[in-house]
């Protein structure tokens, strides 16, 4: 646990620089470059990834059981997990009205994924690593509203290009790990 920890601890603390330190993050920037920071920050970054999996990984066998969530449950994360890949995926596809009406889609997919995990799964592995995603998803999101507001921030419309292209990538992406890749890279079959 203490692996997953440090990774959580370093992946999470990385992409939480803009929330807690954005003056230092744009002073670092002005001195340095962006193309450099970008480099540091990917690379300390996949690091605290890294970790984050090996640790889940050390820590998936020796696991101590919270809660038994019920099978419904475990389906429902199905549709949450489906929902979080097609906000994520809103986030970088032409303007989409999912961009427009959240402004962070991304950081609500996270949201919905980590919530979604934390109803079918109940270890304390578990319990963790979705824990802390959920909590520092909803952190940035209200972050990164606030920061939207104080800088006047306008996002483009919504276009029904934007909205077809994230629902059509979520849901591809979605059927490739329920049916196969979450199997093969987490060795856990999603009940659907």
């Amino acid at each position: 646990m203490p692996i997953l920890i440090l990774g959580l601890v370093i992946f999470l603390g990385t992409h939480s620089v803009r929330i807690f330190a954005d003056g230092w993050r744009t002073r670092m920037i002005a001195r340095i470059g962006l193309k450099p920071w970008k480099a540091v920050y990917a690379l300390v970054s996949l690091i605290g990834f890294v970790l984050l999996v090996y640790g889940f990984g050390l820590a998936r066998h020796t696991p101590v059981l919270l809660y038994a969530p019920p099978l419904a449950l475990q389906r429902l994360n199905a549709l949450f997990v489906l929902m979080a890949l097609v906000l994520f995926f809103a986030s970088h596809a032409p303007p989409s009205h999912f961009k427009a009406w959240l402004h962070h889609p991304m950081a609500a997919g996270v949201a919905l994924w980590a919530a979604g995990h934390l109803m079918a799964t109940g270890f304390l592995h578990d319990v963790v690593l979705f824990g802390a995603f959920l909590l520092w998803t909803v952190v940035d999101f209200i972050a990164g509203r606030r920061r939207d507001r104080l800088e006047n921030t306008q996002y483009a419309a919504g276009t029904a290009k934007g909205d077809i292209g994230a629902v059509v990538i979520g849901v591809v992406v979605w059927v490739l790990f329920a049916f196969w890749l979450h199997r093969l890279l987490i060795g856990v079959q999603p009940p659907i």
